[in-house]
């Protein structure tokens, strides 16, 4: 139950005259106004039975707060009893008590569901739109590694500990170990090829989980029976043995990612859309280690445009240079600022031109197509074949370069989009397009801001769902300070030109007499 009191009306509040005006909370708590939460979360309380509860908003703050500064659940309440600043910024009176650090862990996850924390991201933003503290029209996309808070195991090592999990289940749930379980595990540590060391295991699995069925009555022992079905889960998945599935029990959702050819991380993928210019970020979106960058591309952009942002541009890497986002863009008039994927778009432009007026490619010795046909295939992606003029292409000083010894005229295959991506590749090499990508860039000092002073290089629990909850706080608790920091450099640029006004005027003197 909800309950709605005034705060900070002890005698004691006077302390807090003692914290500086310009402290980072309390720039963020004179211009950002966290009531709302109170209202988002009243319905995962109960209105009138129970006793009750801390508001929301006070344990939101707490969350705040704790990644804010890098802080366990324990730290955070110790640090909060000992700092008048973090006090006021909860609301509380100096002498009021803390919750329990275990609060903060119920609150995360029974009352804070991920969508909670990003409407309050959303609501933060569009107050500091609103209030012309953020500016911008421009958004940035990326994403970014995170390591999983263990480590990955070959399934060797995965189908012994589930094997191990099955008989212990049925020892407690049993009272006793049946005979038909007790058996030598294979020690697949002194097999020397990894394929044979896996079929081993597998099979000495599938045993353990044959006998469970035949000689224990599974249907009385709930835990046992879980824990069969976890391993015939496990099995069943086709990219387990060949290590590309889960490779942990304890985080089953972490995955095996790649930053490049060479160089591999196991964790998660975390991608956000920011505003280059305030360094601003307005969604959050999380997921395995093997995600793709920009499959969730309209769920950003949507996000970001409920905060009230006008978006003109839209910066994003290589991976970003799909159909699917260029139509998207396009259909809402935004510039799309991202370079062509060579893996997408394969037409040689020194070589080849295109006129979309006239639909007609021409080559580099000046020989336009007449005609184009549309192959569609099974296996493939559907082409367009343009073909060229057989009596210009049989003078061609350039034939059997371009078509071959055996053919007499050139036929070019280009995909069903390419005439759209000639387009946009044609504007990719202008340099104000060169000018404006550089500003992507602030995503890279963001990254690197989260991992270093936040905690967002490695994951503070397991699973998916930990991890968002992770990420979207990350991410308010950077907004907020960046907040604070836009506030107090618009404030220092005010005090200047305030400052330069009366030095040019030479009004020092009067203003000297009139304080």
């Amino acid at each position: 139950m909800l309950r709605h009191v005034p705060h900070q009306l002890s005698i004691y509040s006077v302390l807090y005259d003692r914290i500086p005006n310009d402290h980072i909370l309390k720039t963020i708590g004179a211009h950002v106004d966290f009531s709302f939460i109170n209202d988002l979360l009243k319905d995962s309380y109960c209105k009138h039975l129970g006793r009750p509860a801390k508001e929301p908003e006070m344990l939101a703050k707490l969350l705040i707060l704790q990644y804010l500064y890098n802080l366990s659940d324990v730290r955070v309440i110790e640090e909060a009893k000992l700092n008048l600043a973090y006090m006021w910024f909860l609301g509380l009176n100096p002498e009021d008590d803390l919750p329990e650090a275990s609060l903060l862990t119920k609150f995360r996850r029974q009352r804070l569901k991920e969508t909670s924390v990003d409407d309050i991201i959303q609501e933060v933003v569009r107050q500091c739109i609103e209030k012309g503290i953020i500016k911008g029209t421009g958004l940035s996309m990326d994403a970014t590694h995170t390591h999983a808070n263990t480590i990955k195991k070959v399934p060797e090592r995965i189908m012994k500990h589930l094997a191990r999990k099955i008989i212990k289940a049925i020892e407690e749930e049993n009272g006793e170990i049946p005979s038909e379980l007790i058996g030598e595990v294979p020690n697949y540590k002194l097999i020397e090829d990894h394929n044979e060391a896996k079929q081993i295991m597998k099979t000495y699995l599938e045993t353990i989980i044959s006998k469970a069925e035949n000689h224990v009555d599974l249907s009385i022992l709930p835990s046992s029976q879980k824990a069969v079905n976890e391993a015939k889960e496990v099995l069943q998945d086709p990219k387990f043995i060949a290590q590309k599935g889960i490779r942990s029990l304890v985080d089953k959702d972490a995955r095996v990612g790649y930053k490049s050819q060479t160089d591999s991380f196991y964790g998660y993928k975390v991608e956000f859309a920011m505003i280059p210019e305030a360094r601003i970020i307005t969604a959050v979106t999380v997921d395995n280690g093997a995600y793709v960058d920009g499959s969730k591309f309209d769920e950003l952009y949507q996000r970001s445009k409920a905060c009230g942002l006008t978006i003109q541009e839209v910066y994003g890497d290589k991976a970003y240079f799909r159909k699917t986002i260029l139509d998207t863009l396009q259909i809402d008039s935004v510039k799309a600022i991202i370079p062509v994927n060579p893996c997408v778009y394969k037409i040689d432009e020194g070589r080849f031109t295109y006129n979309k007026d006239s639909d007609q490619w021409f080559c580099e010795m000046g020989n336009n197509t007449y005609k184009k046909v549309y192959q569609k295939y099974k296996n493939r992606s559907n082409i367009y074949k343009y073909h060229f003029d057989k009596s210009q292409c049989i003078q061609c000083p350039k034939l059997l370069e371009c078509a071959g010894k055996n053919v007499k005229k050139k036929v070019l295959g280009v995909g069903e989009h390419n005439a759209q991506y000639y387009e946009h590749s044609q504007m990719t090499k202008t340099t104000q397009f060169k000018l404006k990508y550089k500003k992507r860039a602030s995503h890279e000092w963001k990254n690197g801001e989260m991992k270093r002073f936040h905690g967002l290089d490695r994951a503070r629990g397991y699973g998916l769902k930990s991890m968002s909850m992770q990420a979207k706080l990350t991410a308010l608790a950077v907004n907020l300070k960046r907040i604070a920091a836009l506030l107090s450099f618009c404030d220092h640029v005010f005090w200047k030109q305030i400052a330069n006004f009366i030095a040019y005027h030479r009004l020092t003197p009067l203003f000297m007499q009139i304080s």
